[in-house]
């Protein structure tokens, strides 16, 4: 009888013992703690604890620690119930959500040169080189018109020394020689005296002597009495509106004085000479004159920009 009792106890201490092993320890936000069992398959907002014979609670996830909940997270079970409410530190969170940045590939730039070496090593760079040598050519051009030089002399040593040649002719003063020249009229032919023989003379001695007397020369006599004419060139003078209106002011009226309505203009451009008769209005940077040709008279608009010289002339000389 005594060994059935001591059997019977054993058995009840080992289930008891059992039992206790089996059972958890859960601690909720509150600082309270709950031992027991959970029993049934949880769900996502509660577990169900057996904390006794015959008795049961329900704790909501939310209810407990963090230590709870880390420690059932443990378990695969509970992992996809309790991982939604563990909070995660900042740490951790700045590590899951950092970018991973990777430098992408770079092309391998080339060894740096000399401007000079880049220019001459692309055909880009080739054609501003000719584009400036160019420019260098007409600049010496401009300044030979401009400075009244040879314009030959002055593009030759702009082609020998590029850049410094229209520099150096710049600096010099204006060729006045050249322009003197230029601008004085041509002297009039000597006229040529003709004798007058008499008729009534009889011998060779008379003859061999002409007379003092003798008949005036009519076209010699006109040119002398035709006025002079006036050279404006480039380099001497600067071809704008207010120069036109002040040394051509005739030229803008319809019906000119007599003094001056037989003057005519020769303007000279790369374009050719033109013989102006009047001018028929004047902006800024161009004329617009009327040409004669033949019979014929036409307008012509000539950029200040292309006269190289100007005549004023008689329309006979």
């Amino acid at each position: 009888m005594r060994s059935l009792k001591s059997i019977t106890l054993g058995l009840w201490l080992a289930a008891l013992f059992a039992l206790s092993l089996r059972a958890e320890t859960f601690q909720l936000n509150n600082s309270d703690t709950i031992t027991g069992e959970i029993i049934g398959n949880p769900n996502d907002a509660e577990i169900q604890v057996k904390i006794g014979e015959g008795e049961y609670k329900k704790i909501s996830w939310s209810d407990l620690s963090q230590a709870t909940l880390k420690q059932l997270a443990q378990n695969p079970k509970f992992l996809p119930h309790a991982e939604p409410f563990i909070e995660i530190p900042q740490a951790d969170r700045v590590k899951k959500t950092a970018v991973p940045i990777t430098q992408p590939p770079r092309l391998t730039l080339p060894a740096k040169g000399s401007l000079l070496g880049a220019l001459f090593g692309s055909s880009v760079g080739l054609f501003c080189l000719f584009l400036i040598y160019a420019a260098n050519l007409y600049a010496g051009y401009e300044v030979g018109v401009v400075r009244a030089y040879s314009p030959a002399l002055t593009c030759g040593i702009s082609a020998v020394a590029p850049v410094i040649g229209p520099i150096i002719f710049l600096c010099l003063p204006t060729h006045m020689g050249a322009a003197t020249e230029a601008s004085a009229p041509p002297p009039p032919p000597p006229a040529e005296e003709e004798p007058v023989t008499s008729s009534f003379a009889g011998d060779t001695q008379a003859a061999e002597h002409p007379s003092s007397l003798h008949f005036a020369d009519q076209s010699h006599a006109a040119a002398a009495a035709l006025p002079p004419t006036q050279v404006f060139q480039r380099g001497q003078f600067t071809f704008n509106r207010r120069f036109i209106e002040t040394k051509f002011s005739h030229f803008f009226t319809v019906v000119r004085r007599d003094a001056e309505k037989d003057l005519v203009l020769l303007v000279k451009t790369p374009r050719g000479e033109f013989n102006v008769h009047r001018i028929s209005r004047i902006s800024a940077n161009d004329l617009h004159a009327e040409v004669k040709k033949g019979p014929a008279t036409s307008e012509v608009s000539i950029p200040f920009g292309e006269i190289q010289e100007i005549r004023l002339k008689h329309k006979d000389a």
